[in-house]
C-alpha cells in the first residue's frame, strides 16, 4: 500500500491494513477509533491555535529549529515556546 500525504493514514487506518500490507489488530483499531471518538467530541481552541499546532508538529520534521521560529514569526504567530524545542529538537 503506498501512502502519501496527510490523508494516506487515515485512509490505512480505514482500510484496517498497515503501510507494509499487513492487517493492523483489531484490538488496536478498536481502541484509535475509541480515542478519535473522544477527540472528536472535544471542544476546540480555535483554528488559528489548532493551525498553528499542525503546523509545529509538522515543520519540525522537515525544517530546522531557527528556520521554523522565524516562519512563524513571520506569519504572525509566537516563535517555538520551550517545551516544544525540547520535545522536538532536544
Amino acid at each position: 500500500m503506498s501512502i502519501t500525504g496527510p490523508d494516506g493514514v487515515d485512509a490505512a487506518i480505514a482500510a484496517g491494513i498497515d503501510l507494509d500490507g499487513t492487517p493492523i489488530p483489531p484490538a488496536m483499531l478498536s481502541l484509535y477509533r475509541e480515542v478519535m471518538a473522544l477527540e472528536g467530541a472535544r471542544t476546540r481552541s480555535g483554528v488559528t491555535k489548532s493551525m498553528r499546532n499542525r503546523i509545529v508538529r509538522s515543520g519540525a520534521k522537515h525544517l530546522d529549529q531557527a528556520t521554523l521560529d522565524q516562519r512563524l514569526r513571520d506569519a504572525g504567530w509566537d516563535g517555538l515556546k520551550a517545551k516544544e524545542i525540547a520535545f522536538f529538537y532536544g
